[in-house]
């Protein structure tokens, strides 16, 4: 049974659900960044267990093959295990933990939403890996992420403490994009080519005024939001054309359609959006982005709740 499973590991063919594994890593000018930067090198080197903690869409995944590249492994393989994506079928007493044998790395992505007999499933396999000699194997190397306050989890009852334990051996904090707008010119740059290179189309340069807008955008999709961003300029070839349908354009308190400008009302429903837009973030947050919860926090129902996140762009995001 065991030989088989590591035949299967080796070949490749495992049932565990996995993610694109596409992702970029862009290093940053800001102080914030060069410091993640910094403990990413220092945790390359070993093998202790990594935690990293972000919002959505800052970057954890492209982080984590960053940490694995840097690593002795990064030769070997990288994998990407949806901890939502787990079925029961995984969980019983007899299954071997296929993919978390063998060299490379795994990244456990989003572990506050592994269910408690994933939890079970996930600890007794970390035991039984752990340098005594039971699989010749051994464990790969493994990070994992999440968006959530994983000590607010397991203070919940929703997280177990002994895995939670095992899995943070080093916890780094990601900054959000709003906090390091310093890296915004150099992100946008790089996804410009990648996607000129994708769609076979010139790299386009953007107008001061699209610069500024992205500088002053509160970004609440963070690094893929901007991603996404930078997809629908080279797409559509025509940087007005994008811009038109970004809301960043709409946030602009002093800019209105055809550079009229605004009135003090607009001035101030705009802000009101914002105030609710962070509101809401943060209930997401708190409720690991179940969207049910999140409304009954809120005080809302669920279908404002729908159309608000439709409004804000996040309407692919959540549980729920």
């Amino acid at each position: 049974m065991e030989s088989h499973v590591r035949r299967s590991v080796e070949n490749g063919h495992t049932a565990m659900p996995r993610q694109p594994l596409r992702v970029d890593f862009v290093e940053g000018t800001s102080p914030s960044m060069r410091s993640v930067e910094a403990i990413m090198r220092e945790v390359a080197q070993s093998e202790v267990p990594v935690l990293l903690l972000a919002e959505r869409g800052v970057g954890k995944k492209a982080t984590a093959r960053r940490v694995h590249d840097l690593s002795r492994r990064g030769k070997q393989t990288f994998r990407v295990i949806s901890c939502a994506q787990l079925g029961p079928e995984k969980f019983e007493d007899s299954a071997e933990p296929a993919d978390l044998i063998g060299a490379g790395t795994v990244f456990l992505e989003e572990l506050a939403e592994l269910s408690a007999e994933g939890q079970a499933w996930l600890l007794r396999a970390l035991t039984k890996g752990n340098g005594n000699g039971s699989r010749a194997h051994g464990l790969a190397r493994l990070i994992s992420g999440s968006a959530c306050d994983l000590e607010a989890e397991v203070r919940a009852g929703n997280l177990r403490e002994d895995l939670y334990y095992r899995i943070s051996g080093v916890c780094l904090r990601l900054p959000p994009l709003r906090q390091r707008r310093e890296d915004i010119p150099v992100l946008m740059e790089h996804f410009l080519r990648k996607y000129g290179r994708d769609f076979q189309r010139a790299v386009p340069g953007l107008s001061e005024e699209t610069h500024r807008l992205f500088q002053e955008y509160s970004w609440p999709g963070n690094v893929r939001e901007l991603e996404n961003a930078a997809k629908a300029i080279v797409a559509l070839g025509d940087e007005r054309v994008a811009m038109g349908g970004l809301r960043a354009m709409l946030l602009r308190p002093d800019v209105g359609t055809n550079g009229v400008r605004v009135s003090l009302k607009q001035v101030a429903r705009a802000a009101s959006r914002e105030a609710e837009k962070e509101i809401i973030l943060r209930a997401l947050t708190r409720t690991r982005w179940n969207r049910r919860r999140a409304a009954q926090e809120l005080q809302i129902s669920y279908k404002a709740l729908l159309y608000k996140l439709k409004q804000m762009g996040c309407s692919e995001y959540g549980a729920t």
